[in-house]
This record gives structure tokens, C-alpha cells and sequence, in this order.
């Protein structure tokens, strides 16, 4: 019998108050060595009080966690030594240079990659005399991370690593993070991208007002959606003659939501769906601005679980 995996990162109800608000509600999480996992949720859902205790910055009101089987009460200094952090913001000296800044982190640390190493991963060589105010926002947001991985971690923690990234710079963050996970690193990842979470996660943990609402592998979420497709039309300003009730009432609608002027359903059946909705739309004489159907994803799981968008946090 095959023993189960060690978890890199283990922690059971988690708790943290704010005076009489309550950030993170008995939250329970997991992630197995050598994966990466996406932390999900909107604005206030617990996400960055989760990621801030988990690497020691914030102390739980109550609960258990644990780094690589070591407790933040016991092995501070060990757990400090073994996880690398990029925060939202990196505020990294202006006026040092990219190689000065690595080799200031490297002073940090007993065993450590070489400042040409950490240059190499993170593609900065050509920029190692540059100052720090001279870099691009992407350029900024790899040596954060190159920072990060200067001595070689078990374990990262990336909060919202390309938040404001152009599409290039973003990508080439995901191929780092794909290959510190191939080379046997761990990852909690939060993120406002759906397209970045399915990308680099193994699984994915979707909260919700500090508590779990859903959790397992990307297709594994969404399969728990039960749609066939999405439907999402929009009638411009009659939208709101449609109710939601009897859109639910159509048959093959397994769930229905209107978000400005917009109608998104989750169906089970997509030829019966349609055939109902246009003869509904032609008994009230309402004309389609715009009808367009695709398969499920994670931004839709969100929607139906939250009622927001992901990129909306």
C-alpha cells in the first residue's frame, strides 16, 4: 500500500478576527508536495489573511498549520529558511541595481543560488546593471520573484504575482512558476486571472467570506457546475423584462443570472435551452443584441458560486 503524499502546506480551521468581523472562518486546506495550488475568491474572502498566516505573518486566532510538518510556534527560523514570498506589492530599493538587489537577499540566507543563477531563471541577465526604478513593471515583478527563489525554497507563496502585467510579461511569470513546480517545488498561488489559475494550478480552493465553498482539481470544479454549456445573451436595455424564475423554468436550465443588462445561463441540455429562449424572446417580441454559448470554466464556477467575476475579485 502506497502511503498518501506529504503535504507541503497542511492547515485545519483556521480562524482570524478583526474586532467583530471575521476574516477567515474554520477554513481547512491542503497542497501536496510538487503541485501548486489556486487560491480563489473576491474581495474580503480571506484569501490574503489565509496566505499572510500560512507564511508566518499573521498569527490564526485558532486552528492548526503547518510548513513541510513544522509549526511557526516551534520552527520559526526552519519554516523561514525553507518558503520563499512575493507579496502583492514588492516595494524592492529604487536605487540599487537588479544584481545588487539578489545579492542583498542573498545575505539573508545560509545556502543560497548564485546572483547569475537567480539572473538566468528569471531572464534578467541583460538588465543586472540596471536600477531598479529603471526596470518595467514585469521585469520588477520577476526579480520580486527571483528574490523569492534566491535560496532555493520548498515552498512559494505568490500573492496576485502578475496583477497589472501585460499578457507577455504575465506568461512568462507562469513559465517560472511551471518549472520551480516541475523541479519538485511547491506553490500557494492566489490570482484575480481565471486563465492563470486553470494554467498553473493542480487544484484550486475557492472561498468565500473566509470559508470554502468549493475545492478539487480545475475539472473537477467545474464538472461540479452540472452544465452542459453557458449561455450568456444580452437584450440591452429590455433585459430586464426577462425574469430570472422563468428562465430557470426553460427547459435544460439548470441555473440563471443577470449581471448588467446581461443574461448568463448554465444549461443541461443546449438544443432544448435555445429552441425555449427564442420562442420565450419572440412571444414577447424581444430582439437578441447578442447570443453567444460556450463550455464551462472556472470564471463561470465563480460567478455561479460568488456572483461575481474572478477578474472583478
Amino acid at each position: 500500500m502506497v502511503p498518501p503524499p506529504l503535504a507541503a502546506i497542511r492547515a485545519r480551521g483556521l480562524v482570524k478576527r478583526y474586532g467583530d468581523g471575521t476574516a477567515v472562518d474554520g477554513l481547512d486546506l491542503e497542497v501536496e508536495r510538487g503541485t501548486c495550488l489556486g487560491l480563489l475568491g473576491p474581495n474580503g474572502a480571506g484569501k490574503t489573511t489565509t496566505i499572510e498566516m500560512l507564511e508566518g505573518l499573521k498569527r490564526p486566532d485558532s486552528g492548526e498549520l503547518e510548513i513541510l510538518g513544522m509549526d511557526w510556534r516551534r520552527d520559526a527560523q526552519a519554516i523561514r529558511a525553507a518558503i520563499g514570498v512575493q507579496l502583492q506589492e514588492t516595494d524592492l530599493l529604487a536605487k540599487l541595481t537588479v544584481a545588487e538587489t539578489v545579492r542583498m537577499f542573498r545575505a539573508f540566507y545560509t545556502t543560497t543560488r548564485s546572483v547569475d543563477e537567480v539572473l538566468d531563471i528569471v531572464g534578467l541577465q541583460e538588465k543586472r546593471g540596471a536600477r531598479v526604478d529603471d526596470l518595467s513593471g514585469g521585469q520588477k515583478q520577476r526579480l520580486a520573484l527571483g528574490c523569492a527563489m534566491v535560496h532555493r525554497p520548498a515552498v512559494l507563496f505568490l500573492d496576485e504575482p502578475t496583477t497589472g502585467l501585460d499578457p507577455q510579461a504575465r506568461r512568462r511569470v507562469w513559465e517560472l512558476v511551471e518549472d520551480f513546480v516541475a523541479d519538485g517545488g511547491t506553490v500557494l498561488l492566489t490570482t484575480h486571472y481565471m486563465e492563470e489559475a486553470e494554467r498553473l494550478s493542480q487544484r484550486v480552493l475557492i472561498v468565500d467570506h473566509g470559508r470554502a465553498i468549493a475545492s478539487g482539481s480545475p475539472r473537477e470544479v467545474i464538472e461540479g457546475l452540472g452544465a452542459e454549456n453557458i449561455v450568456e445573451l444580452s437584450l440591452g436595455e429590455h433585459s430586464a423584462h426577462l425574469d430570472e424564475a422563468e428562465l430557470r423554468a426553460l427547459p435544460g436550465v439548470a441555473s440563471a443570472k443577470r449581471d448588467n443588462g446581461h443574461v448568463r445561463l448554465s444549461v443541461t441540455d443546449t438544443q432544448a435551452c435555445l429552441a425555449a429562449l427564442l420562442a420565450l424572446l419572440d412571444r414577447r417580441g424581444l430582439a437578441l443584441e447578442d447570443l453567444r454559448t460556450h463550455r464551462p470554466t472556472l470564471e463561470d464556477v465563480f460567478v455561479a458560486l460568488t456572483g461575481k467575476h474572478l477578474r472583478d475579485g
